[in-house]
């Protein structure tokens, strides 16, 4: 879950410069101005895992919450890998390129939220809270989250939404899927409370 926020606020931090010019990029400046945001996050995240503050201090040992360089290798990381050219692996530079860098940034923000959202219904069925509380924190948490990663408004949270239940949803609910039955029936319960928050109508 800390390593897909930290991807969401790296990605953020890029995607504000306008440029993909990663010497622009300030991680300190960019969420300078969102504290509150960042700490709505967190307080929803500690309630839907039930997180002590061991756990909860696992995301300041990250240091994804604070200045630090975001680097084309966890831009990489963040999108999967899919802008990575082999014959170029003696030479990574391109990248640096602002258009590699924009194109990692659009599918590491797609990539990262829902796989933020998939960790937060996890952590919820997990820790038993109820899909209603648990829903509603999740659906706050990744509303914040697509303004954090780009307020362009490309990512939306009914996007994000439905990518993580067609994305997730079948590996775990399928008959001979090896969830227990009560996983199953936290993440329908989950999946039907989402749908209400997020995709109406």
């Amino acid at each position: 879950m800390f390593a897909a926020l930290g991807g969401v606020v790296e990605i953020g931090a890029v995607n504000r410069t306008g440029t993909w010019d990663l010497a622009d990029v300030s991680v300190g400046d960019f969420l300078a101005p969102r504290g509150e945001e960042v700490a709505r996050i967190m307080a929803a995240v500690r309630t839907i895992g039930r997180f002590d503050d061991p756990v909860m201090a696992v995301a300041d040992e990250l240091g994804y919450l604070r200045e630090h360089p975001v680097t084309p290798e966890f831009l990489l990381l963040w999108s999967a890998g899919v802008a990575w050219v082999p014959e170029s692996a003696e030479d990574p530079a391109y990248l640096r390129d602002p258009e590699v860098v924009r194109r990692m940034c659009r599918m590491g923000a797609d990539l990262q939220l829902t796989k933020l959202l998939d960790a937060l219904v996890t952590a919820g069925v997990a820790a038993g809270v109820d899909a209603g509380e648990g829903g509603r924190l999740a659906a706050e948490v990744v509303r914040i989250a697509c303004d954090l990663v780009d307020d362009a408004g490309r990512g939306t949270p009914e996007g994000v939404f439905r990518t993580w239940r067609v994305a997730n949803l079948p590996d775990v609910l399928r008959p001979d899927a090896g969830a227990p039955e009560h996983g199953k029936a936290g993440c329908r319960a989950y999946d039907a409370e989402l749908e209400r928050l997020l995709a109406p109508g």
